[in-house]
């Protein structure tokens, strides 16, 4: 027998007494850090979610917790880093990083209560609520999608009234519940708010929503119809789960994988937020340290576009670590013939779309833009022209540039980082003929090269940070004469049918939304970067 086991038995059987004025929650906790063993499912009072029938949930009522229950991870660290990182500052998610074994020590030794106190303060004190909220809104629900419980998710959602009784602030949690798991109320912990909607780093009454705080929150929301099903996994989710008319405990299991974006209830389309993995603090260690390193290789691979030949730009890349793949034949210029350039049409990824174009052709061409940053334009490597959305000017500058040479469009009009493509605007479609698909992906590890928030300008710096960035070319044919609008088809007939040529060279799904659903979703706005040049009347235009 090992000698925790010893112990564990020896803890029993020499403090049965002082145990039980303790109460089973604080017994079970003593016996867990001095014995440093973990009780097992059964001297729980009770069934684990194994044994949860899923067949007759169907219009009954459940309360669940979330981190450990709803979620694989235990621990909320990860997510109070993203409100630190994203809604504050790398300093203060520095900070945060430095004072994670203090936090640990006291949320596991002293009192899970102050350990989240201690985070809520660290990475909500100071900042706007409204910046709060859409980092709740806009960066969290992916996280949370991706470590979804299987078992407690099928319970969860085979339920009709859902409700998440949980010790997170209900302002971090509440978009992603309500938006893709259809929960019909969070109860949360309240963060105090300044007039000026400032967070102060405190909590209102009661506290933190734990043990008994949560039994309180439950009985007073369904007064004296309690839920039907109740889902916990720790000794402070039992007052909770003892008031459900049956009550599951969902065990550690590090051996089960996140529920698979097939069952997502709502899929997930947007989502912004510069980091790609989850910030546990070794893998946010990980990039702290990484970010020098890639600083300097951001800067190396942007400046080889610059004064280097198109024919030799993918070697040094690939020397770098920037691998550039291209599939099909890229068409030759058909401008030296006294004929209009040619128009490439694309999905878009990221900013660097065009540039990795006219690598993958080794020739210049030219990229119209709806809205980018001044440092952007200044940077690239090729020829940008920015448009006006009032449809006549635009058309009258793209078909200009054309007679110049060949020119590069991307119809969504905004980057989506999933595997969706936006709907097409149809503008291009009236100017040319010589019309070629090209399906562009991208693949990073570490960082994001897009955002909806923040400065944009800083998009091809993070893209070219990751360790080995990839970036995929894809050629489809040159479209028949008989699918453009001189061979008989509707501008919106020839976007629809691109948009789904290219989404099924991609393997991605065609959606009807739009840069302003994204940045709406995302931002607040409608994602046009401020520009500080004269404003010109647009009398008689009609804006695409």
């Amino acid at each position: 027998m090992l000698w925790s086991d010893r112990l564990y038995r020896l803890l029993f059987a020499n403090c049965t007494f002082p145990l039980m004025e303790l109460g089973a929650s604080e017994a079970f906790r003593l016996v867990h850090y001095m014995g440093n063993v973990s009780p097992t499912s059964s001297d729980y009072p009770f069934d684990t979610v194994e044994n949860c029938p899923t067949e007759d949930l169907e219009g009954k009522s459940v309360a669940s917790d979330l981190d450990g229950t709803l979620l694989l991870s235990r621990s909320s660290f990860p997510y109070f880093m993203l409100v630190a990182f994203e809604a504050g500052s790398p300093f203060r998610a520095i900070l945060l990083l430095l004072l994670s074994p203090l936090a640990w020590f006291i949320y596991n030794l002293v009192s899970e209560e102050l350990g989240i106190k201690l985070l809520i303060f660290i990475s909500t004190a100071g900042i706007k609520l409204s910046v709060l909220e859409s980092v709740s809104r806009g960066v969290l629900p992916k996280f949370y999608l991706e470590d979804m419980h299987p078992q407690s998710y099928k319970i969860f959602t085979s339920c009709t009234r859902r409700i998440v009784v949980t010790a997170n602030p209900r302002v971090m949690v509440e978009p992603f519940l309500k938006d893709y798991l259809g929960v019909e109320a969070v109860l949360g912990t309240e963060l105090q708010v300044t007039s000026g909607g400032y967070c102060t780093g405190l909590v209102c009454y009661p506290g933190v929503l734990v043990a008994d705080n949560k039994e309180r929150a439950v009985k007073k929301y369904f007064g004296g119809d309690f839920p039907d099903v109740g889902l916990g996994d720790r000794e402070t989710d039992f007052p909770f789960m003892s008031q459900c008319k049956e009550a599951y405990l969902v065990p550690k299991n590090t051996k089960l994988r996140p529920v698979p974006k097939s069952q997502y209830l709502k899929p997930l389309i947007f989502h912004d937020g510069r980091l790609v993995c989850r910030p546990t603090p070794f893998m946010f260690l990980v990039v702290l340290l990484w970010v020098p390193i890639g600083f300097i290789l951001a800067i190396l691979r942007m400046s080889i576009g610059l004064g280097i030949p198109k024919w030799i730009a993918i070697p040094i890349e690939a020397f770098l670590g920037m691998r550039v793949v291209i599939r099909g034949i890229p068409p030759a210029s058909l401008n030296g013939s006294n004929r209009k350039g040619v128009l490439f049409v694309c999905s878009h990824r990221t900013l660097l779309d065009p540039i990795f174009l006219s690598i993958a052709v080794r020739r210049d061409v030219t990229a119209v833009t709806y809205s980018i940053s001044r440092l952007s334009e200044i940077l690239s490597p090729i020829k940008t022209k920015r448009l006006t959305r009032c449809r006549q000017r635009d058309a009258a500058t793209m078909a200009s540039l054309l007679e110049e040479g060949d020119l590069v469009v991307c119809p969504e009009g905004t980057t989506c980082r999933e595997p969706f493509l936006l709907r097409f605007s149809a503008l291009f479609a009236e100017l040319a003929d010589q019309i070629v698909p090209v399906s562009m992906n991208c693949k990073i590890q570490m960082f994001h090269g897009t955002s909806a928030r923040g400065w944009k300008g800083l998009d091809p710096f993070f893209f070219f940070m990751n360790p080995t960035p990839e970036y995929e070319v894809t050629f489809l044919p040159q479209l028949p004469i008989e699918m453009t609008c001189t061979g008989g088809k509707t501008p919106q007939e020839v976007a629809n049918y691109i948009q789904r040529l290219l989404a099924n060279s991609l393997g991605f799904q065609c959606t009807s939304f739009t840069r302003k659903d994204k940045y709406r979703m995302l931002a607040g706005n409608d994602g046009i970067v401020p520009d500080n040049t004269p404003v010109i009347k647009r009398a008689n235009c009609t804006v695409t």
